[in-house]
């Protein structure tokens, strides 16, 4: 079994485009992305240590994030768990500290590969499908046309708190244009804001936790719950922070990227400032690519924003 820790640093906020700062949420980075860091870390392991093993794939991910991370220099540490003909499973852990020998983990989680395009075994058709059914697929073209009513079922929205939510900014959201079809459960189609971007297998980390805020999208939301304007009004946003999140990929996206994935996301119960959260991926086509599931905290946005030192262990630095 090994255990390694890759000598390249990642950058945190370092993917998808050059404008690092984007992809934080102020001080704590976007979870999405430190997801699909843990999957680019996974791709890197198999594709050089374990090369032989044919096993490029993530299927499953599990996630849980003990502490606060920090826009900087993160350090991702890989120990192989168990090492099988189809599957293979290794721990990865983050850690940020200049001596990350020392520094106790940020994240940890558990990663199972395998190779989706030649797995073989029984399957058998269910009678699955998202209810109640979405609005109708979109002519793609015409949402790029991006005029006012280029589809009569879907819109581009601009993210709210743009400011705060930075990585955001990355993606183009396309939401129904008459509005969501039941509290707690938002639908979108989304693709990468800068042209020719592509979302592939390590990206869907990022995507699975792309999305409409519930709580901000709610039609009879409380007063107090801050749902503020696009270009940034007075109001201060809510801060969601991931406690857990799983990933269950269901298939490998085309070798070139998939240019659009339509996204569900629905909360089966939010109280006590904890909800859960059901993420489902379809293709263009409609096949189920991904589903996610996450465990998530309802804070104010001064918790994100309140400095705690890169790993330095302290209360403050806690991601909750």
């Amino acid at each position: 079994m090994v255990h390694r820790q890759w000598s390249v640093t990642l950058h945190i906020l370092k993917a998808f485009s050059t404008a690092e700062q984007d992809l934080a949420r102020c001080i704590v980075p976007h979870g999405g992305f430190v997801t699909s860091c843990f999957l680019s870390t996974a791709s890197l392991h198999f594709s050089t240590t374990h090369a032989r093993r044919n096993q490029p794939h993530t299927i499953t991910l599990h996630l849980t994030f003990l502490r606060r991370t920090s826009v900087g220099p993160a350090h991702l540490c890989v120990r192989d768990v168990k090492l099988g003909k189809r599957t293979s499973t290794v721990h990865i852990s983050l850690a940020q500290a200049s001596d990350a020998s020392t520094a106790e983990p940020s994240v940890v989680g558990y990663l199972t590969q395998s190779n989706l395009c030649r797995e073989q075994g029984l399957s058998l058709p269910t009678k699955w499908s998202l209810h109640p059914p979405p609005p109708p697929r979109p002519s793609f073209q015409s949402l790029e046309l991006g005029t006012a009513n280029a589809n009569k079922h879907w819109t581009l929205s601009p993210p709210l708190h743009p400011r705060f939510r930075k990585a955001a900014n990355r993606v183009r959201f396309y939401l129904p244009r008459h509005g969501q079809l039941e509290p707690g459960m938002a639908d979108e189609w989304i693709r990468f804001a800068h042209p020719g971007a592509r979302f592939t297998q390590e990206s869907l980390g990022f995507v699975a936790d792309q999305f409409p805020q519930i709580v901000e999208i709610y039609p009879d939301a409380d007063a107090d719950v801050a749902r503020g304007s696009p270009d940034g009004g007075k109001k201060e946003p809510n801060w969601y922070p991931t406690v857990v999140l799983n990933l269950d990929v269901k298939k490998c996206l085309p070798a070139e990227g998939a240019e659009w994935l339509f996204v569900r996301v629905r909360a089966k119960k939010i109280e006590n400032g904890r909800m859960d959260l059901e993420v489902v991926v379809l293709d263009e086509g409609g096949a189920l690519v991904a589903v996610s599931n996450h465990v998530c905290l309802i804070l104010g946005a001064e918790r994100n924003m309140a400095r705690g030192g890169i790993g330095d262990g302290n209360e403050k630095a806690s991601k909750m």
